[in-house]
């Protein structure tokens, strides 16, 4: 069996147009996202999550390295495929988190890499998760798959 996934990068930003800053570890809170993030309180949209391979797959479409704190999704694990179906749950250290919907690549990404960089990440941009249990999140933490309930 593969190795499983593991957290490689965590981003957050403060505000929305601001730029992404990387962290070793995050305190995420139940109900509310990554705590001193810009969607933290928001309903749904608490945490961000994206795969190392689908950057790789989107830089060969794009011609140019697609640089994951420029994507502006939270966080990037290390290989595999990030769920995409609605209820799918991950387990990211303490933290439990649930599929909401596909992280839709926005236009600011045109801006922050270059032209062509959103269609590139078009179906490769990640998924959004809300937090069904609080903990911590730090680089290098597993990722489990768990069934939904």
């Amino acid at each position: 069996m593969a190795d499983a996934p593991h957290v490689v990068a965590i981003h957050t930003a403060k505000a929305t147009r601001l730029p992404m800053r990387s962290v070793d570890s995050v305190e995420v809170e139940a109900g509310k996202g990554i705590v001193g993030d810009r969607y933290h309180g928001t309903r749904h949209r608490h945490v961000s999550v994206q795969s190392a391979t689908a950057l790789a797959e989107a830089a060969k479409v794009y011609g140019a390295p697609v640089p994951a704190e420029l994507t502006r999704r939270n966080l990037t694990l290390s290989h595999g495929d990030v769920p995409r179906d609605p209820g799918t749950r991950l387990r990211i250290g303490d933290v439990l988190l649930e599929v909401v919907r596909v992280a839709a690549p926005c236009k600011l990404l045109d801006d922050t890499i270059g032209r062509g960089a959103q269609e590139a990440l078009r179906r490769r941009g990640g998924t959004i998760f809300r937090v069904l249990e609080s903990g911590r999140i730090s680089v290098g933490d597993e990722v489990t798959a768990c069934p939904p309930t």
